[in-house]
């Protein structure tokens, strides 16, 4: 899972409104993943990602340090540093949990479990 897709996941279990977003991620294995650099999607991507949860993402996956803002979209270096953390830097293994009602959605060869039960939905 990249974490562009774990910048757009809230957990959807019934009644859980609060602390839902972002999803904690534990015991994460990490794995980079190349893929094309195009900073015109950046500059498109940089109003629809939630800049505080990427922050707080990347810094407890030791992923990369980014600003506490969204820099420049002019400066490549920042565009290259947000590829990165966006679009390079997958989940292979590991868990997200939900800081609200404690739900946990593992993640397995990249891909995030988000199924409910029927009690949950």
């Amino acid at each position: 899972m990249r974490l562009i897709t774990h910048n757009m996941l809230q957990c959807p279990v019934k009644g859980c409104s609060k602390d839902n977003f972002p999803l904690r991620i534990e015991d994460a294995e990490i794995e980079n993943a190349d893929a094309d650099f195009n900073p015109q999607f950046l500059k498109r991507m940089l109003d629809r990602i939630a800049w505080g949860a990427l922050v707080q993402t990347s810094f407890s996956l030791g992923v990369a340090k980014l600003p506490e803002s969204p820099g420049d979209p002019n400066d490549d270096e920042f565009l290259q540093t947000l590829h990165h953390v966006l679009l390079e830097t997958r989940v292979k293994e590991g868990r997200m949990v939900c800081n609200g009602c404690g739900h946990v959605y593992p993640i397995r060869e990249g891909i995030p479990n988000m199924l409910l039960q029927e009690n949950e939905v």
